[in-house]
């Protein structure tokens, strides 16, 4: 049924070359060259060539989403609010086609929820400020300095910028910018935001009726899993909470993260059951996600596998026009974001993405053979994704093993609606 309609494609090796001679004289080269002892494909890094990379991003560090009720509860002083002067960078908010910033509806939520101290709920504080600026330093140092792959200024044919319209992620691509382009630019900064309603940089379970569906059960029986609910009553009577009380351990491990990262003493229970607190709270998002789960995961981070993607197969084809390839692609996302992508692409390490964690994919081309490969970094990590013999990855491989979870917007529409096509079938 519906299995068969997302089959996976195969891609054939990628690389154009001018001439049939030249073609067989350069797989010669190609062959002896990448081909050493027992048949172990080796390749000279020093012939790669950088043409392209996509970092998609965490935010920084912000205050919790939720307070624990708790009588002793930390202070969220907006003081915690003050912008770095360096961080300071000017930029526009368009929708994807260049029209006006949609409403936030995330925000206008945040914004109801006053903590104690003053500020509100989700907001990115002067840490996480100073956290991605100190990542797009990194990006400089390696894209800039390094390599001299990007101009030293901001330069819109060369970087396109997208993130979710949430107040923190805008403020963090910022700071980014301001830390990769040290506040230098030559051109506007325009950072595209989509409606809520059909967000793909994050699952949208308000758009996705089908995911909403399959995983509505799991979240209901995440905390009666064998274990989970003993230690979940564990923490709750440690830190005095009623255990009735709706407390979770996405929701202790939310109010931890934030207090670690602004070094607040947390209370004793949370800092010594930390670890317990924070695998349980990744047991939890992969029993709702399910790995095991294709579809779960198509629909998940189908469609932004499919934009990561497109703008691989855009940089390699030929016959795409020099001003629709960017250098640079930043992808302001969330937790929920790269926990699921990681699991796409075989590379999650079972612990929850930290404040300003990135994901960067370069596309490199070996300059002898014109073959394309595909390198991963998580944290700054090396990668070996899924399907892939070596951390550098052979661009077609490396599309196979994408291709598994990745939806066109199309075949995403499809299967999102597949429960509720049924249902009203039922109906009538």
């Amino acid at each position: 049924m519906i299995t068969r309609v997302f089959s996976v494609r195969v891609w054939a090796p990628v690389g154009v070359l001018t001439s049939l001679a030249y073609c067989l004289h350069q797989r010669r080269v190609a062959l002896a060259e990448l081909r050493g002892a027992g048949g172990q494909r080796f390749v000279d890094r020093s012939l790669l060539e950088l043409k392209m990379v996509q970092v998609v991003f965490r935010h920084g560090a912000r205050s919790p989403l939720k307070p624990l009720p708790q009588e002793e509860q930390v202070e969220w002083n907006p003081q915690l609010l003050e912008v770095p002067p360096q961080t300071q960078f000017d930029y526009t908010v368009t929708n994807l086609t260049g029209g006006p910033k949609p409403h936030s509806p995330f925000d206008s939520q945040y914004r109801g929820t006053t903590l104690k101290g003053g500020m509100f709920a989700g907001q990115l504080t002067k840490v996480g400020m100073q956290q991605m600026f100190a990542l797009g330093e990194r990006l400089r140092k390696n894209y800039v300095e390094n390599i001299p792959f990007l101009s030293p200024t901001f330069n819109p044919q060369e970087v396109f910028v997208r993130s979710t319209n949430i107040f923190r992620n805008l403020e963090s691509t910022r700071c980014l910018l301001a830390g990769l382009f040290q506040r230098q630019k030559e051109g506007p900064i325009i950072i595209h935001t989509d409606e809520a309603s059909s967000e793909v940089l994050y699952p949208n379970y308000e758009n996705c009726w089908s995911l909403r569906q399959r995983t509505r059960g799991r979240r209901r029986t995440a905390y009666s899993q064998p274990g989970v609910s003993e230690d979940l009553k564990k923490v709750k009577e440690g830190m005095g909470i009623d255990n009735a009380n709706e407390v979770d351990f996405l929701m202790l491990l939310d109010n931890m993260a934030a207090e670690q990262a602004h070094r607040y003493p947390s209370c004793p229970t949370l800092k010594k059951l930390a670890r317990m607190i924070e695998q349980r709270a990744v047991d939890t998002a992969l029993y709702i996600l399910q790995r095991e789960d294709r579809e779960s995961l198509q629909m998940a981070v189908g469609p932004f596998l499919h934009i990561l993607e497109s703008n691989l197969l855009k940089a390699v084809d030929p016959a795409t026009p020099p001003g629709k390839i960017r250098k640079l692609y930043l992808y302001a996302a969330h937790d929920v974001t790269l926990m699921p992508l990681l699991l796409t692409l075989g590379i999650f390490d079972h612990k929850w993405p930290p404040f300003a964690v990135d994901l960067t994919m370069e596309l490199y081309q070996h300059q002898e053979s014109k073959e394309w490969f595909v390198q991963l970094y998580y944290h700054g990590e090396e990668q070996v994704p899924r399907g892939c013999p070596a951390g550098l990855c052979p661009l077609d491989k490396f599309l196979n093993a994408m291709s598994v979870y990745s939806l066109s917007p199309e075949k995403y529409h499809t299967l999102c609606s597949q429960t509720q096509a049924m249902e009203l079938g039922n109906e009538e």
